[in-house]
């Protein structure tokens, strides 16, 4: 089967499928959730949490849909070149259309109804069994202006996602080798509030640590952006056992401490000024509708996909519950770090070096194998961009600026700021608002409309989505613009009284 298979050549089970979207969907922006639920106050942080969750879902049936959608044309233009191959190949043989045995059975003629190999043959055309990326279903349903928005949106998440990949690596070494070599060791997650111009070790400023590691960083791992990369079977099990052990532990030892009556956190019920970083953190965090096409379409057995998709989102909204609220009472608010990890390299919190130092860590472990096959990602997204039909690039351009563009600005960024929660909320508000709201619902609409012009509206896609009915596009469509103008005009109303 075409495309039908991962890259390691496998197909996987409904619940391996299950496991992998869980571990796609939980990632570096759940880190950064506990602190923007103590800023938004905890029932403002639920609620939004749960809408979201609802909102994402939604569309990432949508994605779905489109997706068999885009594989029954895939599969429709297929059966018409062949039929115009064959037709060809009679008339220049001189044999009469009624010498011909016919394989499928049935008349050729250009008036036969479409889906007549349908109805005699065993696979459904909307079987998902290609994998058609997203930004192949934006050429086949959306129009020259719609495809460039697209391409545009999804660099701008790609930038932010290297850009705060870049940040979180040299900060979380920041924390923890500057408190280790400093007068306040394990201190780093007891409260203490240090600037970026205090003594990190000898002359050096915790700034220039950051900025030292920021180049540490870029050297060693910028270079695999001018390469080809790929995420091998083996190391994608290292880091999600990683990440999976790092999420348990912090949930557990915020329950001890808790449990032992050593809780110091009071979270209030609604701060309003917190919404927009809880807003973009939260879009941030269930992002998975671009990376959907990997993760679906080499699951065997598709015919209950959304409801195997319900069931990951409860387990991870119940998820980051327990982990955002288990910190926003184990922790007061000011002492909440942008990156969760790192509230547990206080030695009052753990006496074990060794889990200090794996959780202080375990961002740049898990971060460092996802950045060169972001950046590498990025960077065949810009050359699909200003691809030429028929055009090869120049060997600078190809090997140098591409690699160049994708490399420099993200990096350029996490010079100027570390501050986590503002990148991720930021690229979550902005970018993700539309890779996870707009582009799906667009998706969803054309495809709709497509398949019933090629089709007829007899014919119905077997992976519909539950909201079927227009109002849930135009709903999703009002919600993701409204986003757009609530987060600017938030940012520029900060900005003033500032």
């Amino acid at each position: 089967m075409a495309g039908g298979i991962t890259d390691t050549g496998e197909l996987y089970s409904p619940y391996v499928g299950l496991v992998y979207m869980f571990n796609l969907i939980v990632g570096t922006g759940a880190l950064t959730m506990p602190r923007a639920f103590a800023t938004a106050g905890w029932l403002i942080s639920l609620i939004l949490l749960l809408f979201l969750g609802f909102m994402s879902y939604m569309t990432t049936t949508f994605v779905v849909e489109a997706m068999a959608a885009a594989n029954a044309q895939l599969r429709w233009k297929r059966m018409e070149k062949r039929k115009e191959d064959d037709e060809d190949e009679d008339s220049s043989s001189g044999v009469s259309d009624s010498d011909v045995l016919l394989q499928d059975g049935y008349e050729r003629a250009e008036t036969r109804p479409i889906l007549s190999i349908q109805r005699r043959g065993s696979a459904n055309i909307f079987e998902i069994t290609e994998r058609v990326e997203m930004g192949q279903m934006a050429s086949m349903f959306f129009n020259k202006v719609g495809v460039n928005l697209f391409y545009f949106c999804i660099i701008i998440y790609l930038y932010g996602d290297l850009a705060i990949y870049a940040a979180a690596v040299p900060v979380s070494l920041m924390q923890v080798t500057c408190s280790v070599t400093g007068n306040h060791s394990c201190s780093v997650g007891d409260g203490t509030k240090y600037n970026d111009t205090d003594k990190c070790w000898g002359p050096i400023r915790r700034i220039d640590a950051y900025r030292l590691y920021l180049a540490a960083f870029t050297l060693l791992l910028g270079p695999f952006t001018f390469f080809n990369v790929q995420k091998t079977k083996y190391l994608q099990i290292m880091t999600s056992l990683m990440r999976w052990i790092a999420f348990i532990l912090m949930i557990i030892l915020a329950l001890i401490r808790i449990g032992r009556g050593q809780a110091e956190g009071h979270p209030s019920m609604a701060q309003l000024l917190g919404i927009r970083n809880l807003f973009g953190v939260c879009v941030y965090s269930f992002m998975c509708q671009h990376s959907l096409p990997s993760l679906i379409t080499p699951i065997s057995k598709k015919k209950h996909v959304n409801k195997l998709v319900l069931l990951d989102y409860i387990l991870i909204l119940a998820f980051y519950s327990l982990l955002s609220f288990t910190a926003i009472y184990c922790f007061r608010n000011d002492t909440l770090m942008d990156m969760y990890t790192l509230n547990f390299t206080n030695c009052e919190i753990i006496s074990v070096a060794f889990i200090r130092y794996f959780l202080g860590l375990f961002p740049v472990f898990t971060i460092s194998t996802n950045f060169p096959i972001i950046a590498v990602t990025l960077r065949n997204n810009w050359k699909t961009l200003f691809h030429r039909e028929g055009g090869t690039y120049p060997w600078v351009v190809d090997r140098i600026v591409f690699p160049a563009i994708t490399l420099i600005p993200p990096v350029l960024v996490a010079f100027c700021t570390h501050d986590l929660e503002s990148l991720v909320g930021i690229t979550g508000a902005y970018a993700g608002n539309g890779i996870q709201y707009l582009i799906p619902a667009f998706l969803a609409y054309c495809s709709r409309k497509d398949t019933q012009l090629v089709f007829g509206s007899g014919m119905v896609n077997k992976h519909l989505s539950p909201f079927r009915h227009t109002f849930w596009i135009v709903f999703v469509l009002i919600w993701g613009f409204s986003c757009f103008v609530f987060v600017t005009a938030n940012i520029v109303l900060s900005e003033s009284k500032l």
